[in-house]
């Protein structure tokens, strides 16, 4: 890839991350880092308000905005998948805001680009025989609540047992086995970190009281225990 494509796409790397490293960037485009380092600058010469933090990383100034960006048939294509996929997900939440996210994307899209995204849409069909339907608004409003570090007050049912018990737990991470998702979270009931699938809350409210960020691993979470995929509770 010649340096004008490069840094259009480092751009809008910038623009899609709250920090990326250089590392990641030289490792997507198979460049030295030393390239990169050249092309944050020429970035930066142009005009760009890229904001550099010392062994972090880069990120850009908030509010800067860029060109539409021009989309590959491809990609239209893994949106447009993408959303059917969701849309047999049985989560009312995540399928209206990913239909309102495509609904904006497809606003950007040339005339072509949209006939064809349309013609794509009508010749696909996603069919699943899983009966497993996770909460409404669970996903979504959980989602809301790990990120901005919200604690969640749950009544869960488990599975075994069908025994109900209400928990007030700190969501650290989540994950998606076999069509079910399943939030790992601090347990204050049980005061360690424990699994819990979306599809046996049957009652959730996000709580005015947030928590501090215990710095949850995912990926050494399952590195510690690899035949950990079912939920644990």
């Amino acid at each position: 890839m010649s340096q004008l494509p490069r840094l259009i796409s480092i751009l809008t790397m910038l623009k899609s991350k709250r920090l990326i490293t250089g590392t990641e960037i030289a490792k997507k485009f198979d460049v030295s880092i030393r390239t990169i380092y050249r092309d944050i600058r020429k970035l930066e010469e142009a005009g760009v308000p890229v904001i550099t933090e010392e062994g972090k990383g880069y990120s850009i100034m908030d509010g800067y905005t860029v060109s539409p960006v021009q989309f590959k048939h491809e990609e239209v294509n893994a949106l447009i998948t993408a959303e059917k996929i969701i849309a047999k997900s049985g989560n009312d939440s995540l399928i209206t805001h990913l239909g309102n996210a495509i609904v904006k994307i497809k606003s950007t899209f040339q005339s072509n680009m949209q006939t064809k995204s349309e013609l794509l849409d009508a010749k696909m069909l996603v069919m699943s025989s899983s009966k497993t339907k996770i909460q409404n608004q669970s996903l979504t409003a959980i989602q809301l609540a790990m990120i901005n570090f919200y604690m969640v007050k749950i009544k869960y049912q488990k599975i075994h047992t069908n025994e109900l018990s209400e928990r007030e737990i700190e969501p650290a991470a989540m994950y998606c086995y076999d069509e079910i998702w399943i939030v790992i979270a601090w347990c204050h009931l049980r005061q360690e970190y424990r699994n819990f699938r979306l599809d046996r809350i049957l009652e959730f409210k996000v709580l005015n009281k947030k928590f501090d960020d215990r710095n949850f691993d995912l990926r050494k979470y399952f590195m510690a225990c690899p035949n950990e995929k079912q939920p644990l509770t």
